[in-house]
């Protein structure tokens, strides 16, 4: 486990304790857990904007390949 030393603003500080003593989980299990799933969040922010990204690059080649399959006959 590393330590750390973090300042936090007092109204959050009495909120999470607020929150803490009614669910009866120790300080550091709750903010470890709050890091998490802050994590979560911004791992899936971080693929959301590479998938865009990706995504603009092969938009032009995949809108063309659209239009020649638009432009086979299917005949029988």
């Amino acid at each position: 486990m590393k330590t750390i030393s973090l300042k936090i603003n007092e109204s959050i500080f009495g909120e999470t304790e607020h929150i803490r003593a009614h669910i009866n989980i120790p300080r550091n299990r709750y903010i470890n857990e709050a890091i998490k799933f802050y994590n979560t969040i911004q791992k899936r922010k971080i693929l959301e904007k590479k998938l865009k990204a990706e995504s603009s690059l092969v938009k032009h080649d995949t809108m063309h390949i659209l239009k020649e399959f638009e432009n086979i006959d299917y005949a029988d």
